[in-house]
């Protein structure tokens, strides 16, 4: 373990060590606050995982979701998250997430760029009493990436699955005009808007600057950060955290000039993605089945986890799931990349589809939230499960890599994407299991589909079923009759969105010891820490929301600032210097 005998190359107030959405939101409120700031970033690029995702936020009893009539309260979220976590939902952690989320929201607003709104709808993952249909969950608004000039570069690039056209984001609102440009004036207004302005951006950028999702607030969280003075420096990895007695005063850094060593004063934020794609971690951590995948950056090597770790900071294990889950299709393309297509909702609760076990049954309510879908795939042991669905399906919606009206499905049978058959019986023996079960299956499905009623699994039931499902086909907007053929299946993995296992915190942040007393100086936040709804996933943005939060609280801490003092509610912070 590094002692702090050595000299140092540098000194700065506060030392954040990971780019993303945790680390940028520290590192931003701490030069906001006065600190001298220096964020390493250990790959070349800002974002993390917060880039490739949907870049929701879920912060309950905010002033965002008033704005659009849909107000929801503290107190409601309380009540839901008791229903979901029991015991645990008394945690001093998960308090001050609810006190101080509403006032990060406000804090951000008020002196950044980082900006959010309420979607109308945007229900919460658990049929629970306290659970919201909207207002909870928040997105970034959109982002020109024209605004960050060169450093427009610097921003990680969405997942290319999720792009069309060389780089152009497309939103969910996006897709029904971009398929059916003319069904409507506006839908072609529309339509050529978006053409027109990709076009434009491809003559001096690699993709498209219009930045909606997580991309726009990476987008809006770097352009506050070049803002507010933060130093930056890339391709920096954190190597040793370097104590004094029991104290946390800096880190050692490999970078592109060399191994440095930086002193941090007020402390160490450690935000460098969570378990990602760490061996060691991934064996010790995660179950057998599910350590093949993952979505998170290939940088993200669990270096903050297992730094501290050295310096007997705890891994909390006492939790639902080490990770938050996501079923995800493979396949090989023709360049040599590996696409992981994460199926999130596009398919998966749309009506006409389901999904079978090894055995040829259905096994989850496909239309439940992603994480439950691997959930119930881990405890049925089915590596891989399979989406099932008919032609017209595909045509109307798309299944994982092949986009909705595909005509031609050649290139994805050939590379074993999509399995097909002309009978059930044959699809069975292309995925592997008892064509008669599969039969039953089926039939069984259909039933349900003409009475709108699953009789096994609810599909349809929830609110959050019914949102990602077709609105227009009655009486379920989750269940129509498969078939006739030709039937098409793909596989599908487990793969983790994002790490739950983390180090233990506390209230501000900071890094614990096994026997309850903080590592004084040091901090963890994002998925460097364990997840404050232990390993459950009560919502979109359960991550992010918590990461922004925790981000807040360790910078105000590191700065001075008791933020853990009584406070209304949706109210704006005025800090207390100690």
């Amino acid at each position: 373990m590094p002692q702090g005998d050595r000299s140092f190359d540098v000194e700065t107030d506060l030392l954040v060590l990971g780019a993303g959405a945790a680390g940028m939101t520290a590192a931003l409120v701490g030069a906001l606050e006065g600190l001298d700031v220096i964020l390493c970033e250990k790959s070349d690029m800002v974002g993390g995982t917060t880039a490739t995702s949907a870049g929701t936020v879920w912060i309950p009893g905010n002033r965002q979701g008033q704005r659009v009539g849909m107000p929801d309260t503290v107190e409601a979220a309380r009540i839901y998250l008791a229903a979901m976590l029991g015991a645990h939902a008394t945690d001093k952690r998960l308090d001050t997430f609810l006190k101080v989320g509403p006032i990060v929201l406000d804090y951000l607003e008020q002196k950044t760029s980082v900006q959010f709104a309420a979607p109308p709808v945007h229900p919460d993952y658990k049929n629970l009493p306290g659970a919201a249909i909207g207002g909870r969950a928040l997105g970034a608004l959109p982002f020109d990436g024209r605004k960050l000039g060169n450093d427009f570069a610097r921003v990680r690039p969405p997942r290319r699955e999720f792009t069309v056209l060389g780089g152009m984001m497309v939103g969910k609102a996006d897709i029904p005009p971009l398929l059916a440009p003319f069904h409507s004036w506006t839908g072609f207004k529309h339509v050529i808007g978006l053409l027109t302005r990709h076009a434009l951006d491809r003559i001096s950028h690699k993709r498209g600057t219009h930045l909606i999702m997580g991309n726009a607030l990476v987008a809006r969280l770097f352009d506050s950060v070049r803002r507010a003075g933060v130093h930056l420096r890339f391709e920096t990895a954190l190597r040793e955290i370097i104590c004094e007695g029991d104290d946390i005063v800096g880190a050692v850094l490999s970078s592109p000039s060399g191994e440095v060593a930086i002193r941090a004063r007020k402390g160490v934020v450690l935000a460098t993605g969570g378990i990602g794609w760490s061996r060691e971690l991934r064996e010790r951590l995660f179950p057998d089945d599910a350590r093949r995948f993952s979505l998170a950056p290939s940088s993200n090597t669990g270096d903050g986890i297992l730094a501290a770790e050295r310096v007997n900071a705890v891994i909390e294990r006492d939790l639902e799931s080490p990770a938050l889950w996501m079923p995800s299709s493979v396949m090989a393309q023709a360049d040599g990349h590996v696409s992981v297509f994460p199926h999130i909702m596009l398919d998966r609760a749309k009506p006409g589809l389901l999904a079978v076990d090894k055995s040829g049954r259905r096994f989850v309510n496909e239309a439940d939230s992603y994480h439950d879908f691997v959930a119930a795939m881990l405890a049925a042991s089915t590596t891989p499960a399979f989406l099932i669905c008919d032609r017209s399906f595909i045509r109307e919606f798309g299944l994982g890599l092949v986009h909705p009206a595909t005509r031609i499905l050649s290139g994805f049978l050939e590379a074993g994407y999509l399995m097909e058959g002309e009978t059930i019986e044959a699809l069975a023996r292309q995925i592997g299991v008892d064509a008669d079960q599969l039969a039953q299956t089926i039939a069984r499905y259909n039933g349900f589909a003409e009475t709108g009623v699953d009789e096994d699994f609810g599909r349809g039931s929830s609110e959050l079923n019914r949102f990602n499902g077709d609105p227009a086909n009655k009486p379920n907007p989750c269940l129509r009759r498969i078939g006739p053929g030709p039937y098409f299946a793909v596989a599908v993995w487990p793969s983790d969105l994002a790490s739950s296992a983390g180090l233990r915190t506390d209230s501000c942040g900071r890094v614990l010891c096994g026997n309850g007393k903080s590592l004084s100086g040091l901090y963890a936040v994002g998925t460097d820490a364990s997840s404050i709804f232990r390993g459950t996933y009560p919502g979109p943005g359960t991550m992010i929301g918590p990461a922004i939060v925790f981000g807040w609280c360790a910078a105000m801490d590191a700065a001075g600032c008791d933020f853990r003092a009584e406070i209304p509610f949706c109210s704006q912070i005025i800090p207390i210097r100690h």
